[in-house]
């Protein structure tokens, strides 16, 4: 590893005068033409990849804490899950054999596979299931399990999920969180994982790289990589770390994206992984020292105005470099998203809206109306180049049609409380409708009747997402979703209140060496890490 370090540290030092031509995105990875370089993996059933130092968990691999279990979840590679998500984002079965909920939509029975065994030899059963999950209501710090009221082991191969209320998007819960031994679990679980998973954790150097091997017990399919090295490192490392020929793919960003490299290729993944910034839909209001609502932004017009006063096309190949898609919403292309969400660019319009609306230019261009000035600022985390990139981008649209932007980066310290009056750029997307939910809904003990991230309430909206929870199956729930978002009368829409403002869905990149066959890949949620291994187990060398 220290030979490793030093050599990417040269080459860093070197990479201006390595790096020449542009790269372009493929699909699919060509046939290696020459013999593989003896750096990066060492033979053609292993990998070497990175993941920027934000992906390694920082209490371990533990599903309680965030390992298959965190905000915008990861299928973990350690632990075997009940459930799993198609690359159409619809759920098959992996431990559990068989389930089925009751007709109240109270209780949820898992019937597992009575093969399967953890790495220390012992069988995992319904026990394991109902101990993991009990758990992760009791300890979890990342995901939300007040909808669990207990699991229960009925015997050895079937498990009862009893709910608190119905909740039918359940399957994509039991999708991300791993089973862990009961027998081995306790507080140093994270640091020395056992599962039952495609892999075993065999080394984890802190604040490094953590490697990974096929486990031999494996009750599906063989692994074809049969080891796995992820190095943790930031986006300028992790390039030259491939210029260096050290690694076998290293993520990068759309600021890398022209770069090419010897024996690489650049490969790009769709994702809703998206970015866009919440309008406060109330007028101002004091409330245990935090101000909630902004004057502007309460009246829908100008939300409108705003959305359609956007060239996303124009964001995406100016900041991103094309490395992106339009956004819309929190959950485009997702089963459970509403196309009406839909917009074209057209400033005529949306100077239009804001005329009929009152909103009059000044001497200055900006407009104003009943002494309010068409006016506000917009925060970006102070440490994320592409937010301010996409603020300062929208800053310079936005005057195009009489609105004055200023641009603000801040700490996640101050940016919650501050997001109830000002417009913040956020970072969204999951493989769960219940994204919706947590950014729309009311909090019901908010004390203010507002949804949590941005001043917002509306009762039809409340009730379309209640009664998609309390669905009699998925597919019925996804109809429910989508009304949420637009029923023809109300909803979250251009036609409707338009809280929030979505501009693109970041592509997730990454140079990949020659040869390697990366699976076909899910649409990546939100966070550029672990996603891309999720099928490591089907990589390929040719």
């Amino acid at each position: 590893m220290k030979k490793r370090a030093i050599a990417i540290l040269c080459t860093i030092v070197l990479a201006g005068g390595l790096l020449a031509g542009c790269g372009q995105p493929k699909e699919t990875q060509k046939p290696a033409q020459t013999d593989r370089e003896t750096t990066g993996s060492e033979t053609k059933d292993e990998v070497v990849v990175t993941m920027p130092t934000t992906s390694e968990p920082q209490s371990g691999f533990d599903p309680a804490y965030g390992w298959g279990a965190g905000e915008h979840v990861h299928e973990p590679l350690i632990q075997s899950t009940l459930t799993v998500t198609t690359q159409d984002l619809e759920i098959d079965k992996d431990l559990a054999a068989d389930y089925s909920v009751s007709e109240d939509g109270l209780t949820w029975t898992v019937k597992i596979r009575d093969d399967v065994k953890f790495t220390d030899g012992e069988p995992l059963t319904a026990q394991d299931v109902a101990f993991t999950y009990n758990n992760c209501k009791e300890k979890s710090s990342v995901n939300d399990f007040t909808m669990l009221d207990e699991a229960v082991a009925v015997d050895d191969t079937t498990v009862e999920f009893h709910m608190t209320e119905p909740y039918s998007i359940w399957p994509y819960t039991m999708a991300v969180v791993g089973i862990v031994p009961e027998h081995a679990y306790d507080e140093n679980y994270g640091q020395n994982p056992i599962g039952s998973g495609r892999y075993i954790m065999k080394q984890w150097d802190k604040g490094q790289q953590v490697i990974f091997e096929a486990n031999p017990d494996y009750y599906g399919e063989e692994p074809k990589i049969k080891k796995v090295t992820v190095l943790f490192m930031e986006e300028d490392a992790a390039l030259a770390a491939a210029m260096a020929g050290e690694v076998d793919v290293a993520h990068t960003a759309a600021s890398y994206s022209d770069q090419a490299i010897n024996g690489y290729d650049l490969f790009r993944v769709d994702t809703v992984d998206n970015r866009g910034f919440n309008l406060p839909t109330v007028e101002p209001q004091e409330k245990d020292g935090i101000t909630y609502g902004n004057a502007f932004t309460s009246d829908v017009n100008v939300r409108r105005a705003i959305n359609i006063g956007i060239d996303r096309g124009e964001m995406i190949e100016n900041v991103l470099n094309g490395y992106g898609t339009a956004a819309y919403s929190v959950c485009d292309k997702m089963p459970w998203y509403n196309e009406e969400y839909e917009v074209a660019y057209d400033p005529e319009e949306a100077k239009r809206i804001l005329d009929e609306a009152g909103w009059k230019e000044g001497e200055d261009g900006i407009r104003e109306k009943d002494g309010v000035r068409a006016e506000f600022t917009l925060m970006f985390a102070s440490d994320d180049s592409v937010r301010q990139a996409l603020a300062e981008d929208t800053a310079n649209q936005l005057k195009e049609i009489g609105i004055e932007v200023t641009t603000e980066g801040v700490g996640w310290d101050v940016a919650y409380d501050r997001a109830q009056s000002e417009p913040l750029m956020w970072g969204w997307g999951a493989h769960t409708p219940m994204e919706l939910y947590n950014i729309y809904h009311t909090l019901s003990d908010s004390g203010i009747g507002l949804a949590e991230y941005s001043p917002y309430g509306n009762e039809t909206v409340n009730r379309y997402m209640d009664e998609a929870l309390k669905a009699s199956s998925l597919e019925e729930s996804y109809d429910l979703w989508k009304k949420a978002q637009w029923d023809g009368t109300t909803g979250i829409t251009q036609q409707g209140d338009i809280p929030w403002i979505w501009l693109c869905n970041v592509d997730h990149l990454y140079f990949v060496r020659d040869g390697l066959q990366i699976a076909e890949q899910k649409i990546h949620p939100h966070g550029h890490g672990w996603s891309l291994v999720n099928n490591v187990d089907q990589w390929t060398w040719e």
